[in-house]
């Protein structure tokens, strides 16, 4: 643990020692700020639903920034080889990159919680879907890390690595929705189950489903579980 969180503090605090962190937090919260009030009024009801709903395929654009060079940058400059000649595991590495990257996407979400408190004052809002809401979108964030980072892992250009995490998030979020349409009934239940989107919005809803939950757990797991994978091949 000493070494997963030496790893954790170095990867979190290099995120704000240059630009692009404050870049990405800037367009996250301009997007979903602007998408979300530009129709709430509209709606003239008091819930979140509207924020949370576009939340996947924003954060599928959003997060491969964010995790494209953890690992492409050290295996392109050659500190990785550095890396591994210190007590650390793969498993520590893999992780302590996991969670830095979403503790990033927790500091970026963060002040998304002053829409929760607006639309309180203006009628009554039910907190348990935006509790509910909140965790779920963290769940999400979890699996998009981890698909991130497995794409990281791959090469040593974080323009490839954005690309390709950022198609298969968009792919799991959007994709196979627009695909169950065309595919025969006996494969659209499988189709279903394996969509980001689907389990999203049950747990955004308020509805606690384990299967949602252990959706996003499999898909974190399979994917760093791949990294480590690669990188043992690598080395």
């Amino acid at each position: 643990m000493k070494n997963i969180n030496n790893i954790f503090k170095k990867e979190f605090k290099s995120y704000f020692f240059t630009p692009i962190a404050y870049i990405v937090i800037s367009i996250f919260l301009l997007i979903v700020g602007w998408l979300f009030f530009s129709t709430f009024f509209l709606n003239r009801q008091a819930n979140l639903s509207r924020f949370f709903s576009i939340l996947p395929v924003t954060l599928a654009f959003i997060i491969p920034a964010v995790t494209m060079r953890l690992f492409s940058e050290e295996i392109n400059i050659g500190s990785y080889e550095i890396l591994l000649t210190m007590p650390v595991t793969f498993r520590d590495i893999i992780v302590g990159k996991f969670l830095a990257a979403l503790a990033f996407v927790g500091v970026m979400l963060a002040p998304t919680v002053i829409y929760a408190v607006t639309v309180s004052f203006m009628g009554k809002l039910d907190w348990g879907p935006v509790i509910g809401g909140y965790i779920e979108t963290l769940l999400l964030g979890a699996s998009y890390c981890a698909i991130g980072i497995l794409a990281s892992s791959m090469t040593r250009n974080q323009v490839i690595a954005f690309i390709t995490a950022m198609s298969i998030c968009v792919f799991f979020t959007l994709l196979i929705d627009f695909l169950i349409f065309f595919l025969p009934n006996a494969f659209v239940g499988f189709f279903q189950y394996m969509s980001a989107s689907f389990h999203f919005q049950n747990i955004a809803k308020g509805v606690v489903d384990s299967r949602d939950i252990l959706y996003f757990l499999s898909v974190s797991f399979i994917s760093l579980y791949g990294t480590n994978l690669i990188m043992q091949e690598k080395k």
